[in-house]
């Protein structure tokens, strides 16, 4: 009679995984809450906005031409993740790359120091882009700046704990300098292993920095500081009005695309013939075209928008591949007539067929 009941009982009770299932869900649920919001050492770089440049740049004073083709400028996304979101990206999304979050904001950096030297940058890239692209049409255009100033200290590298964000300088190894370019000009011409001194003022004091150079990761063979410069009060007199919206877009890795933007939209000859083109890459004054950050995420948001040809630093152009797809072409630049040449050497499409 107790065995019937012990049956009985249980029958009553029914199965017990219903409720073990349950309390795992809302474990779990309780557990993705606390975590969530707990963010790791880590940036996900992921493709971001891609812009038409020609909505950005415009000219008065002087006849301007349109194309059938466009030029887009490339960005990449950044935000910090979690646990959960580090395992998205590490596994599950070949288009995002986790960086160091001290790659991106140095140790001792704030986020508003970082987002205003990443807006300097872009406004310094401008202004290098419209002079490129004027001088190189034959106008002149005069320019002057007041000096160097760090806007960015690399961890790990000689500037670190020498050189704080904010030092002026408007002498480097000797040479007196006025633009970031100008200083890179000299550094470039010392060796690895060279040390020199930046002299200037920190705080309205006089300063001396001495820096012993250590490779460039991005140029082989190119010695560096380990710092970021911004030209000090950059102004250029202009022959012809030129106005353009960055967007609020930080960074100097749409010097490239602006220079070439502006000089189609200065030529009679449409540059793009009718083509899709995107592309990346720093500008200098003497038209050299510098490495960037993110390539194969901007390749990416080349291909969201049906770029078929991509323009990329030298230094970046292995990297740009691992995100090419099937009808894109990634073309090698290291000065800006190596863009023009690949320009010159398209085929003349339709609007309609370059954007279908």
């Amino acid at each position: 009679m107790n065995d019937t009941a012990t049956i009985e009982t249980t029958r009553e009770r029914g199965p017990r995984w219903p409720y073990a299932l349950a309390i795992g869900f809302l474990l779990s649920g309780l557990l993705v809450l606390a975590f969530w919001p707990v963010k790791l050492p880590y940036f996900a770089m992921s493709p971001g906005p891609v812009e038409a440049v020609s909505d950005l740049v415009s000219v008065s004073d002087i006849e301007t031409f349109e194309s059938e083709g466009e030029i887009y400028l490339l960005t990449v996304g950044l935000r910090e993740v979690n646990a959960f979101e580090w395992f998205e990206a590490q596994f599950l999304d070949e288009r995002v790359d986790l960086v160091a979050r001290d790659v991106i904001r140095p140790p001792g950096t704030s986020q508003e120091q970082v987002t205003r030297s990443n807006l300097e940058a872009m406004d310094s890239s401008i202004d290098t882009a419209v002079f490129v692209a004027l001088d190189r049409l034959g106008y002149e255009v005069g320019f002057l700046g007041e000096g160097v100033e760090v806007m960015q200290v690399v961890p790990d590298t000689p500037a670190d704990g020498i050189l704080e964000v904010g030092d002026l300088f408007s002498t480097v190894a000797g040479v007196e300098v006025h633009t970031s370019d100008q200083a890179a000009d000299v550094i470039r011409s010392f060796a690895i292993g060279d040390t020199i001194i930046l002299s200037g003022t920190r705080g309205g004091e006089p300063f001396d920095g001495e820096i012993t150079l250590i490779p460039h990761p991005d140029i082989e063979g190119a010695p560096m500081v380990g710092v970021v410069f911004n030209t000090v009060n950059l102004a250029l007199d202009l022959p012809v009005g030129v106005d353009v919206d960055s967007r609020n877009i930080g960074g100097p890795s749409a010097g490239m695309t602006y220079a070439l933007t502006l000089i189609d939209l200065l030529t009679p000859d449409d540059l793009t013939k009718g083509h899709v083109i995107a592309g990346t890459g720093t500008i200098r004054f003497d038209e050299t075209v510098g490495a960037i950050g993110g390539v194969r995420q901007k390749v990416f948001a080349a291909r969201a928008v049906g770029a078929d040809v991509v323009f990329v630093p030298a230094a970046n152009y292995e990297d740009a591949l691992t995100a090419a797809g099937d009808g894109i072409d990634i073309v090698p630049v290291t000065i800006l007539q190596d863009a023009l040449d690949h320009l010159a050497g398209l085929e003349q499409v339709s609007a309609v067929a370059a954007s279908g």
